[in-house]
């Protein structure tokens, strides 16, 4: 038996958002045919306007007084108490077995290690 092209649901975020679905499907006709097939949605293909980027959202929602997507003064400085205590840690230890790896590059080799033991690997992007 032929094996199976896999099914991947792909969800892409910038700079072209979009998601597709790939999954076999069955030809028409009485021969039982299967080919791998996909199904597309782009977001510049339904909604001609270019999304509205991080700062131009706050400052509209500043000027019509929503305060929905900003935090009070009490709950920064707490989640600053927490960031403070991780980043003193971090400055006062050398890290072991950190699998740093260059800007733009495809990631730690220990990423790709991790996925072979169990048979797998990253999708090539397309």
């Amino acid at each position: 038996m032929e094996e199976l092209d896999a099914d991947w649901l792909i969800l892409r975020i910038q700079p072209d958002e979009s998601i597709r679905l790939r999954f076999n499907a069955k030809r028409p006709g009485p021969a039982m045919m299967l080919e791998s097939v996909a199904m597309d949605f782009k977001y510049k293909d339904w909604f001609k306007q270019a999304p509205a980027v991080g700062y131009e959202t706050l400052i509209y929602d500043c000027l019509i007084g929503d305060p929905t997507l900003f935090q009070r003064a009490d709950q920064v400085e707490a989640a600053w108490g927490v960031v403070e205590t991780v980043l003193r840690g971090w400055g006062d230890a050398t890290p072991r077995h950190f699998p740093n790896y260059n800007a733009g590059s495809e990631g730690p080799s220990a990423a790709n290690d991790l996925l072979a033991r169990d048979g797998r690997s990253w999708r090539a992007v397309k």
